[in-house]
């Protein structure tokens, strides 16, 4: 199937990115890793940096669909939802960088190749955060909208942050404390998303 063989030529970006770096990787590398010819990769992509759009895009596609379901767990606290769809975000950094520091390249959202890709992520997050925040109710300190914005700031520091996997959960539930109405903080959650948690999509 296409789709099949369109996934087996981003999984040959992907190694080639994490030996070579973006600007280093060639489309004979991509084919090499494949075991195709070069004219075979290109009945899937248009050139390296299309190849490098799509595989980011399945990256932060296949994280935002993780934290819907993080958000939209069903018998879970809005403190247990606000952890699983930080922790997706910190995952996806800290697998990427943890296989090589080229992927780094896929992560910023300033870089010129995938940068729109990694903002739209990243409001995908933000948008699913506000719901909860919205459907929980916030303390005097902060709005849902700046909840959101501080829970991932906490997020982007933990990144870099040796122990941040370890320090997510004690951090956030710190962090919650000041954020969330009493009465939302251990009581089961009702759904913030109608219509199954719909928000943001990446672009194609």
């Amino acid at each position: 199937m296409a789709a099949d063989r369109l996934d087996e030529v981003l999984d040959a970006a992907y190694d080639c990115l994490t030996r070579y770096g973006a600007r280093r990787t060639t489309m004979d590398d991509i084919a090499t890793t494949m075991g195709v010819s070069r004219s075979a990769v290109y009945q899937y992509v248009r050139g390296k940096d299309d190849a490098f759009r799509q595989l980011s895009a399945r990256l932060h596609s296949q994280a935002l669909r993780q934290a819907r379901e993080a958000a939209t767990a069903e018998g879970t606290s809005y403190a247990t939802r606000v952890r699983g769809v930080l922790a997706v975000k910190l995952d996806l950094v800290r697998r990427l960088t943890g296989d090589s520091p080229h992927t780094a390249e896929l992560l910023d959202d300033k870089a010129r190749l995938c940068g729109d890709l990694c903002g739209t992520f990243t409001a995908g997050l933000r948008q699913l955060l506000v719901g909860l925040f919205a459907s929980a109710g916030t303390t005097a300190a902060a709005g849902p909208e700046d909840a959101a914005d501080v829970c991932l700031a906490l997020v982007a520091g933990l990144e870099a942050t040796p122990d941040g996997e370890r320090l997510l959960g004690p951090a956030t539930d710190a962090l919650l404390t000041g954020l969330l109405d009493a009465s939302a903080e251990s009581g089961p959650a009702e759904s913030a998303f109608p219509g199954g948690g719909r928000g943001a999509t990446m672009p194609g």
